[in-house]
């Protein structure tokens, strides 16, 4: 019986699982935005989770280039850096929250643009495989203008 071909390249190393489970990675901060753009008593929590889950997912990035990192084997120091700042930039973000500052608005946008533009670590540590890049732009892509959007949505309810 003759194997199946796959169905994007020869070299392709993501499932179709993988593809649909990433493009599902969406959906929490489609329905975040949804909420906010509704109006209504659950906005704000909403918009809190919005920015919470965008900044989960940004350190999850950086958790895939420690890894990535790991895996090569060869990584210098600047590998683990660029892996560690989603991390602390997350981090940064919130904390205009927790002090009573201008918060969410601001702190989205810089986050929707960051996961946005992560791709761009991805292509430059050269770890990725093509097919794998390429979901992360589109992923990426659409997180990011998805909290951006969720930013400017924010002055709504703040």
């Amino acid at each position: 019986m003759p194997n199946a071909a796959p169905s994007m390249t020869q070299d392709a190393s993501l499932t179709l699982a993988a593809r649909i489970l990433g493009y599902a990675g969406l959906l929490p901060q489609a329905i975040a935005l949804g909420l906010v753009l509704y109006g209504g008593e659950a906005a704000y929590v909403a918009l809190a989770g919005g920015f919470a889950y965008a900044a989960l997912i940004f350190s999850f990035l950086g958790g895939v280039w420690w890894g990535q990192a790991l895996a090569k084997g060869n990584a210098g120091a600047g590998s683990y850096l660029m892996a560690v700042l989603p991390s602390l930039i997350g981090l940064a973000l919130f904390l205009p929250w927790t002090f009573g500052w201008e918060w969410p608005g601001p702190a989205l946008l810089y986050l929707g643009v960051l996961i946005a533009l992560s791709p761009l670590v991805d292509r430059a540590l050269g770890y990725a495989a093509r097919d794998f890049l390429s979901l992360r732009w589109q992923l990426s892509i659409g997180l990011g203008a998805l909290t951006f959007v969720l930013g400017l949505a924010a002055n709504r309810i703040v």
